[in-house]
């Protein structure tokens, strides 16, 4: 039977997520380097993959800080209206991007609520790079937090209540105390919040406007490239944005095996 549940669960692996991304590099790479070079030398790609790194750098610090105050906030202290604070941050589980792009429309769309003040005001949201940071990180939201929470639910107030007995002040504590202790769960948060942040296609679609150039991260330009059967720059797109997700894969295993040896040390001690 363990024979049988591990071949199941190899060829399961294999069938979902191994063979799609050999088929992505293998279609990025079939007519050869020089065509796999040239399709990043557009301009529009070029734009793509700079607009997905900026809205990454501007959402992800945002979620990470967000992320850390609320699991301090949840597992720190008790307040009226945790449960529904502790809902709200899985809330973007729950509802599709779509749907929040859709929401972000209405509100700050030329026909929304606030959308004929932000015009007569001359400021862009909606298709506009303002509204990609804003849909992306709704839809980040939850990975540094619920990275977070257990964690810190885990450990208790005892290290923060000794520090705060001995004089230390609520700065102090947490700079000394609190953040030595979740660092590896911060940066294994930030790292899956980086990878969906660079993923994202739903609510950025909607809000995008598809502006090749101009408002398309990667995901809109591979489908922008695939739909006009540009078949070699869509998979050499597909390539890099994959790559860039086994790399954060790959570092996110790194703090796994580093965490879980200092947990080691310290019970050894």
């Amino acid at each position: 039977m363990r024979r049988v549940l591990l071949a199941v669960a190899l060829v399961y692996i294999a069938a979902v997520l191994v063979l799609p991304l050999v088929l992505v590099f293998t279609e990025a790479f079939r007519k050869g380097w020089e065509n796999y070079l040239s399709a990043f030398t557009d301009p529009s790609s070029l734009a793509a993959i700079r607009l997905t790194l900026l809205v990454t750098v501007i959402a992800v610090p945002l979620n990470a800080v967000f992320g850390v105050l609320a699991a301090w906030s949840v597992t720190k202290y008790q307040f009226r209206g945790k449960a529904l604070l502790t809902t709200l941050i899985d809330l973007p589980f729950s509802v599709s991007p779509v749907v929040s792009g859709m929401v972000y429309v209405l509100l700050f769309g030329a026909q929304g609520l606030i959308g004929p003040w932000l015009r007569d005001n001359g400021i862009e949201i909606i298709f506009a790079v303002p509204g990609i940071v804003l849909a992306t990180m709704f839809v980040t939201v939850p990975f540094v937090a619920r990275e977070l929470i257990p964690l810190m639910q885990s450990q208790g107030t005892t290290d923060e209540e000794a520090a705060l007995s001995l004089g230390a002040s609520g700065w102090q504590t947490f700079r000394r105390v609190t953040l030595p202790n979740i660092k590896w769960g911060l940066v294994y948060g930030v790292l899956l919040c980086t990878a969906r942040a660079m993923g994202e296609f739903g609510a950025v679609s909607v809000v995008s406007g598809h502006i090749r150039g101009k408002t398309t991260t990667m995901p809109l330009d591979i489908e922008i490239l695939y739909n006009d059967y540009n078949f070699t720059a869509a998979f050499a797109m597909a390539s890099l944005l994959a790559l860039l997700a086994l790399v954060t894969l790959l570092i996110k295993t790194v703090l796994e095996l580093r965490f879980a040896d200092e947990l080691a040390g310290t019970r050894r001690h």
